[in-house]
């Protein structure tokens, strides 16, 4: 495997001195996923100091570690910076202006991890493609995911987030893309910016990284498309596609129908007709394949190729991810949303529940986080979402559920507790053959407590 970084490369772009040379085939900050050859970023976190890990990692085959001080005992390669933080925006700042990648950037307030696995596939069936692990799209997510882009890679793609003004600035300025993409605005984070228009000018900040004769594209069905496409154009970016249902789109959702394991999907990509499938269901998932596609259009790549490779996609775990478990008498599927919520993504997921043929419809939820003050009405609101799915049983854990528990009729209610750990028996107990049981709350709701406890019943008489 080739040197992702030599010594005297990380040298030259940290400033950093270091101890012996050394090459680094990859780049890591967490000891329990480093491979051998990694370099070891010893970032200084709220509660944790990585500093603490290097002669783990060191011990591990690390190649060398990027530190701001050396750690006691520790002998091995290091290279020493000023701060380690910094030392990682400077490999990512390194890596972008040596690589000769076309560039895709992805925000939005749900979606993002999604559309960038799209178009790690849709990119993948064309060329060598870098994209950014999970949802590696903050303040080192960001640099981290950039800093490990192969120097030969021919697509990049990155994801990018923030819950406050002027943090998605400041990433994009490490990425620069030659295409940004806007997934939708919807009521997230609330808590910081107060209302969606708010919300819509912070994800316009991504548009002020677009690499002169770069394109935005934006979501047309969104009622922020006008005020995104305002933000794009005060940015200096004069190419601004639009993808989504709307007539006129420049790239449109036609229809979509299902098939196995997921649907068929007819779209018009700036003019030229596509039809491809996709391994997961879900009008959101449709419209995004399709902005997915906008952007190998955007890059002149080969959209057909690229729509034949999105049949291998399939929802990600906690982000739409479906299993079976089998019972007594029969099987039960689960649908794995347990990763993240918010208003807009709630009523997708229950949408989706309600197109499911099941025996029951149940779902398990909890809260949505960073609401502000118009939490409880938007929680208190999915009643009407739940009651247009059909959903048969609802079991409920958090303060801001609590609105929705008492929005919901006697007939509907299963179990309600303040936290997760206290619904999970009566959910596992409740689920019966020919159930589809949705579970999804933001992460810090540990909906992944019902999950684990869901997929323990698969095989239990």
């Amino acid at each position: 495997m080739s040197a992702l970084w030599t010594s005297q490369e990380a040298q030259a772009a940290t400033l950093g001195q270091a101890t012996q040379a050394f090459a680094a085939t990859g780049i890591s900050i967490d000891t329990r996923t480093l491979k051998p050859g990694d370099l070891f970023v010893a970032l200084k976190g709220d509660t944790l100091d990585g500093h603490a890990y290097v002669r783990t990692a060191l011990d591990a085959k690390a190649s060398a570690a990027l530190v701001s001080r050396k750690p006691e005992g520790v002998a091995g390669a290091l290279l020493t910076v000023a701060n380690t933080q910094r030392g990682l925006e400077d490999l990512a700042r390194a890596s972008r202006a040596r690589s000769r990648a076309k560039i895709v950037a992805v925000t939005g307030s749900a979606g993002k991890t999604t559309t960038k696995e799209m178009l790690r596939l849709a990119f993948g069936a064309l060329g060598a493609t870098h994209a950014s692990a999970e949802s590696y799209n903050n303040h080192w997510g960001v640099p981290l995911s950039l800093a490990a882009m192969p120097r030969e890679a021919q697509f990049g793609v990155f994801e990018v987030g923030m819950n406050h003004f002027g943090e998605l600035r400041a990433l994009v300025s490490f990425v620069r893309p030659h295409v940004a993409l806007v997934t939708t605005i919807a009521p997230a984070h609330l808590e910081f910016f107060g209302s969606c228009e708010a919300i819509a000018d912070a994800k316009s900040e991504i548009f002020e990284g677009i690499l002169p004769g770069g394109a935005a594209l934006l979501p047309s069905d969104s009622p922020y498309c006008e005020r995104l496409t305002a933000r794009a154009k005060q940015a200096g970016i004069s190419r601004i596609l639009c993808f989504g249902e709307k007539t006129g789109s420049d790239a449109r959702l036609i229809a979509t129908s299902d098939a196995e394991e997921g649907m068929k999907i007819e779209a018009d990509i700036l003019g030229r007709a596509v039809h491809f499938r996709i391994g997961a269901p879900g009008a959101h998932i449709a419209r995004n394949a399709v902005g997915a596609l906008l952007s190998i259009a955007a890059l002149d790549g080969d959209v057909l190729n690229a729509a034949a490779a999105l049949q291998e996609f399939s929802a990600l775990k906690g982000r739409g991810a479906r299993f079976r478990i089998a019972l007594k008498g029969g099987g039960a599927q689960i649908i794995d949303e347990s990763y993240n919520a918010n208003p807009a993504s709630m009523s997708a997921a229950i949408a989706l529940l309600g197109a499911a043929p099941a025996r029951r419809r149940v779902v398990v939820l909890g809260d949505m986080l960073e609401m502000g003050p118009q939490g409880p009405a938007h929680h208190a609101a999915l009643a009407r979402d739940l009651e247009a799915a059909r959903v048969d049983l609802v079991f409920a854990n958090g303060s801001q559920m609590k609105m929705l528990w008492d929005a919901l009729p006697a007939s509907r209610r299963g179990a309600y507790g303040a936290q997760s750990s206290e619904i999970v028996a009566r959910v596992a107990a409740s689920t019966m053959p020919g159930d589809v049981v949705l579970v999804k709350g933001s992460k810090a709701s540990k909906m992944n407590v019902i999950i684990d406890a869901l997929k323990a019943l698969d095989g239990a008489e």
